[in-house]
């Protein structure tokens, strides 16, 4: 057993059941039932609410590592929002991801007027370092003030389904919410999403591209990345 790191001190289990237990519910879109039927199965007795915490408790520092170890993703921004509902009041969660399918960065918001659509694009400027070179977005007019505003060096292109990389992304979204029966709030789905997307990023590697032996290499290495990233 390693050394447990002080951040999970005073729990009773160690760092690697803490973790495989986060790790398998934002993987496979999972309820916490689930997991703790998983966890049973290979004889570690835990509830349904201890992985609720621990996705609450160590979700937000696995996602700042991951997000370190990231780095800065492609130059075309694929941006889009869709609609969620919280505690019976619809929300807008706002979603970019690259020309190969990466997702960048999520926003729930209230609203999806020009000022929520600059926000969005600030997190993205902030969060990337710098402009790309193409922004792909649908026909709302948000977008084309936001664009004006913040980056109008950007070329933005906005034909019909030219945006099918940001809409395909929100699949996922919708798999979660349901398996949580609806998120419970806008900070609770900001988390729990946000974590959810690096680690597809991190583990999505085109199996259907690579042969079998460069397959297992790429995803032992992020299996070494997430190991690092959670310190287990």
């Amino acid at each position: 057993m390693n050394k447990l790191t002080p951040s999970y001190q005073r729990h009773r289990f160690p760092s690697e059941i803490i973790s495989h237990a986060v790790w398998l519910y934002h993987r496979f879109c999972l309820s916490f039932r689930e997991v703790e039927e998983l966890l049973a199965e290979r004889g570690i007795t835990v509830t349904d609410e201890s992985v609720r915490q621990w996705c609450q408790e160590f979700g937000p520092d696995y996602a700042r590592k991951l997000k370190e170890r990231q780095g800065r993703l492609g130059d075309t921004w694929h941006v889009d929002e869709v609609f969620v509902t919280i505690q019976g009041q619809r929300q807008y969660l706002w979603r970019a991801v690259d020309q190969d399918g990466d997702v960048m960065d999520i926003l729930v918001q209230p609203r999806r007027n020009q000022r929520a659509a600059e926000r969005f694009f600030r997190c993205l400027l902030k969060g990337q370092g710098g402009e790309p070179r193409w922004l792909v977005t649908d026909k709302l007019r948000s977008y084309d003030a936001a664009h004006r505003t913040i980056m109008p060096s950007v070329y933005h292109l906005n034909h019909a389904y030219a945006n099918n990389h940001a809409e395909v992304s929100h699949e996922p979204t919708r798999q979660q919410e349901r398996a949580m029966r609806g998120f419970r709030s806008s900070d609770q789905a900001q988390r729990s999403l946000t974590l959810h997307g690096l680690t597809q990023n991190l583990l999505r590697l085109g199996r259907h591209l690579l042969q079998a032996v460069n397959y297992r290499l790429l995803r032992t290495q992020a299996f070494r990345v997430w190991q690092d990233a959670v310190c287990a």
